[in-house]
């Protein structure tokens, strides 16, 4: 019985590319994979950044990793990621895309909104990340296989309450991003339908809110208070079952599906 669960979730000496790799959701991806014994490669915008997170999973884990500087918006840059990867280990196992931003330090407030903000936050989290499909998607498509995981957001499914942000002199939630984690939901159901014949899976994980050094106190508090288990969730632990689970031959008849990790925040009104 061991052996066999040990079987559904080996990954070992398969190859993946984690884009925004090198810290937070997608560090936890990277580090996830390479425990189940993945080789994997990791970007970021920052070369510096990518480098340090690199030699940390590197010491970690028993796997080669490959440092990569990415912008997704820049289809050219992507294309040349995607063929570096596939050179390094002669295939492209596993996709997470999970590369994006949120509203950052700009202002949120739709009729206040720059709209080159709008573009900038829908080009990095939909544009580029269809980028990022394309490409890695034909890899896998030559291959007749491959696991595509999206990072969505329960953003995509739900609106928000933005008054828990204003009591913490927060920024909030800008409507371009619901638009674009909407936008990577959509794209998933429809890749999958492209890239399943093609033994190609595809499937995407929204998560909710995640506690992060410097979140206000306040603002904690009252998403805690609004989701079922009671608290946010945690960096290092609640995103890499979920991970493994949709990398590993444990989801070999799941496509088209969109995984809510949210402590059933989005259920409960």
């Amino acid at each position: 019985m061991q052996e066999e669960i040990v079987k559904m979730f080996d990954l070992s000496g398969k190859v993946a590319l984690v884009t925004g790799g090198a810290r937070h959701l997608g560090h936890d991806a990277a580090c996830v994979l390479a425990a189940a014994g993945c080789h994997v490669a990791i970007t970021s915008r920052n070369l510096e950044r990518v480098r340090e997170a690199a030699d940390r999973l590197s010491r970690a884990y028993a796997v080669e990793v490959l440092p990569l500087q990415l912008d997704q918006t820049d289809f050219q840059q992507v294309a040349q990621v995607a063929r570096r990867v596939h050179a390094w280990k002669g295939a492209v196992d596993i996709l997470v895309n999970n590369a994006g931003g949120g509203s950052g330090k700009t202002v949120a407030r739709l009729f206040e909104r720059d709209p080159k903000d709008i573009d900038a936050l829908i080009g990095v989290n939909l544009t580029g990340l269809l980028y990022c499909c394309r490409e890695i998607g034909r890899i896998m498509a030559e291959q007749r296989r491959g696991k595509i995981i999206n990072i969505a957001s329960i953003a995509g499914l739900l609106g928000r309450d933005r008054r828990i942000y204003e009591r913490s002199g927060m920024n909030g939630q800008p409507i371009d991003y619901a638009a674009s984690k909407a936008g990577v939901i959509g794209l998933t159901m429809d890749l999958a339908g492209f890239l399943s014949p093609m033994g190609v899976y595809v499937n995407a994980i929204s998560p909710g809110g995640f506690a992060r050094d410097g979140l206000p106190e306040q603002f904690a508090k009252d998403y805690s208070e609004r989701t079922p288990l009671g608290r946010m969730g945690r960096d290092g632990s609640d995103l890499k079952g979920a991970i493994l689970f949709l990398a590993s031959p444990a989801s070999d008849y799941v496509t088209g599906h969109n995984l809510v990790v949210d402590g059933g925040f989005s259920i409960w009104h």
